[in-house]
């Protein structure tokens, strides 16, 4: 597919200002008019979406056998921008040993007696395993920097709010991040990128659906009012935390089905990039695994049946 029918990700090069207006959020123009080839690049998307996920089945066995490494996958996006659904489509199919969602919310009155990070550090995922964050640490700058009072509330030391303290929390946020990788975590940031008008159809389709009504809070509608201060602050964190080891990922997300198949490519691609292997057979090994074969070949029937 060339760019004239199709819209691919973009990722973010290290210190790259960032302008989302820049980013597209959906398919070409010329093909929204058109029918029949938006329906050819649907079935294109939804083919793919599944061969990745029998590929991502069968490299996240290796993973998880191979446990040299760990894969952290970051979803972020506006309300309705699909998290969910990527996590429940992408996903589905692996082995639930090795694979960990984690969301966050608003922390609680337990998590902020600790030090940021804190409550992020505690749910990594372990060697072989696959953890998503469904909303990440990238929520404490991005919410506090257009609601400021939420700070307030969070008994944090003197100066907090002032640019020095949003340039240090950068900081800690790469260095965490440096850390991760240092050790063997593969990075993944995701954000799903949706137009103004598609969050507002989005939104009208979850009020008219009874099935999905339960997911409506009126802060949707409030933090909507927002809208041009949260890409404003998405525009700076990918501008800050956009690096060559834990780039940022712009995902077009008005169509959910271009979305995930993005998602689950970029993953199979990073996972496939790696040396992973199975566990060396010992030569003590071999010689047991040729006498076991021999004995279970050779084996009468059950003596149960004698």
């Amino acid at each position: 597919m060339n760019e004239e029918t199709y819209i691919g990700w973009s990722s973010v090069p290290r210190g790259m200002k960032v302008r989302l207006a820049d980013f597209h959020t959906g398919l070409a123009k010329n093909l929204k008019r058109d029918k029949k080839g938006k329906k050819a690049i649907k079935q294109w998307a939804m083919e793919s979406l599944n061969e990745n996920r029998e590929a991502l089945s069968t490299a996240h066995d290796l993973f998880w056998t191979d446990k040299r490494y760990s894969l952290l996958i970051i979803l972020q996006g506006m309300d309705t921008a699909g998290k969910d659904g990527a996590i429940k489509h992408v996903m589905s199919g692996l082995n639930p040993q090795g694979c960990r969602v984690e969301s966050f919310g608003v922390p609680t009155r337990n998590e902020l007696n600790y030090p940021f990070l804190w409550r992020f550090w505690r749910s990594l995922p372990r060697k072989g395993e696959i953890g998503i964050f469904n909303r990440s640490y990238y929520e404490d700058v991005l919410v506090p920097k257009i609601h400021p009072e939420i700070l307030d509330t969070q008994r944090l030391p003197p100066g907090y709010g002032s640019k020095s303290f949003w340039d240090a929390r950068f900081e800690d946020i790469i260095s965490f991040e440096k850390q991760l990788v240092n050790n063997g975590v593969i990075i993944l940031k995701f954000f799903l990128h949706i137009s103004f008008e598609e969050q507002r159809n989005r939104l009208i389709s979850r009020l008219k659906t009874e099935s999905k009504q339960w997911k409506f809070s009126s802060s949707d509608l409030s933090e909507r009012d927002h809208w041009k201060q949260y890409q404003e602050v998405y525009e700076e964190i990918f501008s800050r935390t956009s690096t060559d080891y834990a780039p940022w990922y712009i995902i077009p997300a008005d169509y959910k089905w271009v979305a995930r198949t993005m998602i689950a490519d970029l993953i199979v691609l990073s996972i496939r990039q790696l040396d992973l292997r199975y566990p060396e057979i010992t030569e003590i090994q071999k010689v047991e695994i040729e006498a076991a074969l021999e004995k279970l070949q050779n084996t009468e029937k059950n003596p149960a049946n004698k």
